[in-house]
């Protein structure tokens, strides 16, 4: 095991990511999959700032638990009660309610848990306030993938700016159907997690993308390799340097979902490190397994690589066909000397 991790980080080791392009095509496609049909049935679980409600904050008491809470703001007559740990607090969020209806779940928790009603504080939070939240998400989304999109095309060229689109995009439905599946709530935390790890995705396509035209750029007409190939082989090398940004990235995330949400109760956190957590891991995996085969897939349709591939393909043929012609003398020969033999001990 530690001879393969010393030849992985030396870069001897070729793995063929771009010859198994239809697995990760099959896997891309089965996660797109089951991440589009919990977006359908579950949708995404939007927080107050997006859907509007009110919101209740008090001192989280010795022995009260999620349910307990749960309970009691549903005695003081409210229909929809989301309870979170937010630190030493407990975070109530509810539907809309009237300032008799905010009043009445005040005293009913101040009364519960011997608290006074100044203590239990209030927020009213609009659906327009939350509309605007969301208009502004999607254009920045918007500028942000037309930026990509002819920062590619100028430093490299429109394949792999499109190839990168379709990792980005890719990495977001996923991460959004993780959201969808595991109920995890959706704030403007979580937007901003979301445009972060477009840009964590994009930087590590752009270092394989940049591997790539540079061993791409030496083949000639008379190159030994074709560009699936050259691409491969960029490819390798860049491999442990991806996986090594990803696992310092995703280290001190992965401690602030597992460690922070559950041994410290930091829930204002967990909608930020789960969309961080999810989008490191899939915007690796895209970066080796999608944007890259999907250039390879697009740059084999220039006449330019497919006569190369015909000319290398052509070489490697008469090469094995001289092989094998070079073994068909020897073992012929071979025969012959022993049918001579063969004979010598009948005649004695």
């Amino acid at each position: 095991m530690p001879g393969v991790i010393s030849r992985l980080y030396r870069g001897d080791i070729n793995i063929d990511f771009v010859g198994k392009r239809k697995v990760w095509y099959g896997l891309s496609v089965f996660l797109l999959a089951v991440s589009i049909l919990g977006l359908v049935l579950n949708g995404l679980n939007l927080g107050v700032e997006f859907r509007g409600g009110s919101v209740f904050d008090f001192t989280r008491t010795p022995g009260s638990s999620i349910e307990q809470v749960r309970e009691t703001v549903a005695d003081a007559g409210v229909h929809q009660v989301i309870v979170q740990q937010a630190g030493p607090n407990w975070r109530v969020t509810t539907e809309s309610l009237q300032g008799e209806e905010v009043t009445k779940v005040q005293q009913t928790v101040a009364k519960k848990y011997g608290i006074t009603e100044d203590e239990v504080s209030s927020q009213v939070i609009g659906a327009t306030w939350g509309g605007e939240v969301s208009q502004k998400a999607w254009i920045g989304l918007a500028v942000f993938m037309i930026a990509i999109m002819l920062y590619l095309s100028v430093a490299f060229e429109w394949r792999m700016a499109l190839a990168a689109i379709v990792a980005l995009v890719h990495d977001l439905v996923i991460t959004a159907g993780v959201y969808a599946w595991s109920g995890f709530e959706v704030t403007p935390a979580t937007m901003l997690g979301f445009l972060t790890i477009l840009g964590y995705s994009l930087y590590d396509a752009v270092v394989v993308f940049d591997m790539i035209k540079e061993v791409t750029g030496k083949l000639g007409t008379s190159a030994k390799m074709t560009y699936t190939q050259a691409a491969n082989n960029a490819l390798s090398h860049t491999l442990i340097r991806s996986l090594n940004t990803s696992l310092v990235a995703i280290l001190p995330v992965a401690a602030i979902l597992f460690i922070g949400t559950t041994l410290l109760g930091a829930g204002t956190l967990k909608d930020l490190s789960l969309a961080l957590f999810v989008g490191m891991v899939v915007g690796t995996y895209s970066s080796l397994c999608v944007a890259t085969p999907i250039l390879v897939t697009l740059k084999e349709r220039e006449p330019k690589w497919q006569a190369l591939a015909q000319r290398v393909h052509a070489k490697e043929a008469a090469a094995a066909k001289a092989a094998r012609t070079a073994k068909e003398p020897v073992s012929a020969g071979s025969q012959n000397v022993t049918a001579q033999a063969t004979d010598k001990r009948k005649k004695r």
